[in-house]
């Protein structure tokens, strides 16, 4: 099975019209990927390419269209642009001839602004001599303060130590998470432990198939050496019945939380797989603080709630019904809620209050990146499964698992 493409490394390769964008990632590929002009503006979309980059592991490339690309469509292509830079774990900027530029500094100070790093790569040296190029500074100013940058100096089309620079300044930059990977649920539990997974069988569950979260746990219980026993809430009680001694940890879909809850034992620890995607996906102390702004909410306040990926809603969906009813429950408020789901972030001035999905279908930068955006835009910003606890009074029982992690 090929690694989910949110679980990827996003490398976003970003630099003027016709700087050589796409001869680069089509050298990194060893495949041609990209479109490749001297007509500036050829590559009209984001381009994304998944591939296996060794020592690195899958990694997910997104070859962007220029940044001062001034055709009749430009401004459409430079808002997509901007946008891939939301969910880019490491940048690439990629110059020609002339270096780094005001637009090329746009992007630097971009990437400072959501904590993304990101290298140079001055192509085209067979045009020019490296020796020409190095007047531009391995030291930038960034936010006031001289920071140093790796600079690669290369030729997409005559330099056969390409891949290697690109790799060896790509391995300096990789995020912890890509370093070390994190554990969803087996670092809160010993080895040896038996974890029960609550996993309803509902409208909202894919026919013949268990939804993506649920299945990346069980995954990581077992790599960790737990044992894992997966039931439907109606059986629940008969399986906690039956084991000779009490689990670990009981993980629950957050829409069975309330039903799951009165079933568990005090003394056992319960959360659900919301929360810890919250934790894995984004900033579970900003969740948390965030959940308590619902306590703040007043008649005619704007929820947002945002969902990365797009799907069919039901009857009872869960971020078109269940939560809404839920915060107007515990509120008793008139609210306005409305919803929006995929990549984009839309227009979020106006709203009391960000209600994020688990985010099993994007990569956690994207996430950190909206976070920053609400907490710049001063909106509290919590999730599904935050929420949804807090809600139901039992927050503080949802969360006990991750004391001292």
């Amino acid at each position: 099975m090929k690694p989910l493409k949110s679980n990827r490394l996003h490398i976003g390769i970003f630099g003027k019209t016709n700087v050589g964008k796409s001869s680069i990632l089509n050298r990194i590929t060893g495949q041609d990927v990209s479109i490749v002009s001297d007509i500036a503006g050829t590559t009209t979309d984001v381009v994304e390419k998944s591939m296996e980059l060794l020592p690195i592991g899958p990694v997910n490339f997104l070859d962007t269209a220029g940044i001062d690309d001034n055709t009749e469509l430009g401004s459409k292509r430079l808002e997509k642009t901007l946008k891939v830079i939301d969910r880019t774990d490491v940048a690439v900027v990629v110059c020609g001839n002339e270096g780094i530029g005001d637009y090329e500094q746009e992007l630097i100070n971009k990437f400072n602004e959501l904590n993304t790093p990101f290298f140079i790569l001055i192509n085209k040296t067979d045009i020019n001599s490296p020796q020409e190029f190095m007047d531009i500074s391995l030291t930038l100013s960034i936010n006031g303060k001289d920071k140093p940058v790796d600079v690669i100096y290369t030729s997409a089309i005559f330099d056969n130590d390409l891949v290697y620079k690109f790799k060896s300044a790509l391995i300096k930059l990789l995020p912890e998470e890509f370093v070390n990977s994190p554990k969803i649920a087996g670092d809160l539990v010993d080895e040896g432990s038996t974890v029960v997974l609550v996993i309803p069988i509902d409208k909202e569950a894919p026919k013949g198939r268990i939804i993506l979260p649920q299945v990346q746990t069980l995954r990581d219980l077992l790599d960790s050496g737990c044992s894992v026993l997966s039931v439907r809430d109606t059986e629940l009680k008969e399986a906690l019945d039956g084991l000779k001694q009490p689990p670990a940890l009981v993980i629950t879909d957050s829409q069975a939380f309330k039903k799951v809850d009165e079933i568990v034992p005090k003394n056992i620890k319960l959360t659900s797989f919301s929360i810890l995607f919250a934790r894995l996906k984004g900033d579970l102390k900003a969740f948390i603080d965030g959940a308590k702004a619902i306590d703040t909410l007043c008649d005619n306040d704007k929820v947002l709630i945002l969902e990365s990926c797009t799907h069919h809603a039901i009857d009872d969906d869960i971020g078109r019904v269940k939560i809404p009813n839920l915060l107007r429950q515990k509120t008793g408020k008139n609210l306005i809620i409305e919803n929006y789901s995929g990549h984009d972030l839309p227009d979020i001035s106006g709203y009391k209050l960000i209600i994020h999905c688990g985010a099993c279908m994007t990569n956690r930068k994207e996430i950190l990146s909206r976070i920053i955006f609400a907490n710049k835009a001063g909106i509290p910003v919590t999730n599904y499964g935050i929420a949804i606890s807090y809600c139901i009074g039992i927050l503080d029982r949802a969360i006990k698992i991750f004391e001292n992690k």
